[in-house]
């Protein structure tokens, strides 16, 4: 279950204070950027691409169908890992808190389109929301 506003804010309160009260401990519980790491990932994940690719070349011309098979499954996964990094990069202005993070990973595993994707469905759980806090203050009444 995602956290409401109210716990977000609040999250972000805490998060603040903590930054502001000790900056050290802070950014070691916060961990790498984000952007760096997928933008490494990504990178990596070329480098294995090519590497299939001469994988794959190389069993063409000494005729091991296991080397050319093996560098195939290499270049496949390396370029859906190439996708799959480059894809999750936030935007530049886009600035992640630890509480977000946390509350994105538990609202749901699913929810990993792109940011348009996004967009478009928040005006329906906005939507969701209310109903269900309508349902909640009716059967307080």
């Amino acid at each position: 279950m995602p956290l409401s506003d109210h716990e977000q804010r609040l999250l972000e309160q805490m998060e603040r204070a903590l930054h502001a009260e000790d900056p050290k401990f802070a950014s070691a519980l916060q961990g790498a950027d984000l952007r760096a790491l997928f933008r490494r990932r990504a990178l990596l994940a070329v480098i294995g691409f090519v590497l299939g690719v001469g994988m794959l070349v190389a069993g063409v011309v000494i005729s091991q169908i296991a080397l050319s098979v093996a560098g195939f499954v290499v270049m496949l996964a390396c370029a859906w890992l190439t996708y799959a990094s480059w894809r999750r990069i936030p935007a530049p202005g886009e600035i992640v808190p630890i509480a977000r993070r946390r509350a994105r990973a538990v609202a749901g595993k699913s929810g990993r389109q792109g940011r348009q994707g996004r967009q478009a469905r928040q005006p329906t759980m906005r939507r969701f929301e209310e109903r269900w806090q309508r349902r909640r203050d009716e059967g307080n009444m």
